[in-house]
């Protein structure tokens, strides 16, 4: 598992093959099988597969072109009223948004466990995103997530700190 996560990179390259369904809800799979507060679930997951759509989601996105061109995308959403109802503004505020982001590490693990590569697109549009996928009231997009077969160079491997800058062992 560890080699799996340091394989991991972000990829802003993709070429136009085609991502197989088997392996799309695979990948769904994984994400719904993340950690959640309580055991809630608060989320929902948008798999876009129509050039279109990423295409708009992409302009939603501060025109990042490689969120059009991979060949599908998960647009993970926040539910915190699911939260919430159990553990109030805390879990609308803190428990839900961490719900989504172990989806999202999930997503991006089982990519890479299948050849494929992804990116974590948090830059883009939050109201934007929302009224153009006709969300319902109180789901929040989080996170877009491109997923495709990585071209030559689409993912770097960047440096990552010491553990002694990062941790204090007591």
């Amino acid at each position: 598992m560890l080699e799996l996560i340091k394989s991991r990179t972000s990829v802003r390259k993709f070429s136009s093959r085609d991502v197989p369904e088997d392996m799309v809800r695979a990948i769904l799979e994984a994400a719904r099988w993340a950690p959640t507060a309580g055991n809630l679930q608060p989320w929902f997951f948008y798999v876009v597969r129509d050039r279109a759509l990423r295409e708009a989601l992409a302009s939603f996105a501060l025109n990042q072109g490689f969120v059009a061109r991979a060949p599908v995308c998960f647009v993970v959403c926040a539910e915190p009223h699911r939260s919430a109802g159990v553990y109030g503004s805390r879990g609308r505020d803190l428990y839900c948004i961490q719900d989504t982001a172990a989806a999202v590490q999930n997503i991006l693990l089982a990519a890479t466990a299948l050849g494929l590569g992804s990116c974590w697109v948090g830059a883009f549009d939050e109201e934007k995103v929302r009224d153009f996928l006709k969300m319902p009231e109180g789901r929040r997009p989080v996170a877009i997530v491109p997923v495709g077969y990585a071209e030559p160079g689409g993912g770097g491997r960047p440096g990552r700190r010491e553990t002694k800058e990062i941790a204090r062992f007591l």
